[in-house]
């Protein structure tokens, strides 16, 4: 089984290929480049790379949010155009729990905390359970970093993501158990992506090729005569 799976909901893109559970092609792109220019090649140079064609691929998999209005919209209309070429199934992954796969088994808890913009965070925690999946322990949500609550101060836990190294001095008075990611591992990693969107598939969560729709967690501002603006 061939999954292609790509994420654009922050300043990097990433685009990974897996043969099944093994991660065959993974690349995170820091440009600065306009996702919308960058994600189509990067796909391209991905199949280039490892002999595949685009009709080979089996699963698409794509981050939903939250994120960055703008990337999320691109990486979304780039699935669509993708089913609706290929014709084959495809699953949405939350970013955050992306995000907490990079650190998983570091500690009890994994707590991910993107920059939203504004001195908001999105956030969400999540524990390992026995067989090695990720549990969601509290709603997806977008808040001011010290209104971070830990529920179990005893716990170990750890902040991943870039909004984690951006806020790590307010996090890091939470508790004595808590740690910061290093930030090589802020990025989301489309490897990541794949690897949650294969359980999902066989959980049979997939997406409706017209249904589905950014998670934005919060609406984008309006400015009179300028419209929509992204953080």
């Amino acid at each position: 089984m061939l999954t292609l799976a790509f994420d654009t909901s922050s300043q990097t893109a990433s685009i990974a290929l897996l043969r099944d559970d093994v991660i065959i092609y993974d690349v995170v792109i820091n440009s600065g480049i306009n996702h919308s220019e960058v994600l189509l090649p990067a796909i391209d140079e991905a199949c280039r790379h490892t002999g595949v064609k685009t009709d080979d691929i089996d699963l698409f998999a794509c981050t939903l949010g939250p994120g960055s209005f703008t990337g999320l919209r691109v990486g979304i209309s780039t699935l669509k155009g993708l089913l609706f070429a290929a014709g084959k199934p495809a699953v949405g992954v939350s970013t955050l729990e992306a995000l907490a796969l990079n650190v998983k088994g570091n500690a009890e808890v994994i707590c991910s905390v993107m920059d939203a913009g504004r001195g908001q965070v999105y956030t969400a925690c999540y524990s390992c359970d026995g067989k090695g999946f990720l549990n969601r322990l509290c709603p997806e949500r977008v808040l001011d970093p010290n209104e971070i609550v830990l529920n179990d101060m005893s716990q170990d836990t750890i902040f991943v993501g870039e909004g984690a190294v951006k806020y790590s001095e307010i996090l890091m008075e939470k508790s004595k158990k808590v740690k910061i990611a290093c930030s090589m591992q802020q990025y989301i990693r489309a490897s990541a992506v794949g690897i949650l969107g294969r359980e999902k598939f066989f959980r049979n969560e997939l997406l409706s090729p017209a249904g589905f729709v950014p998670v934005y967690l919060r609406s984008a501002d309006v400015q009179p005569g300028r419209g929509l603006f992204e953080h």
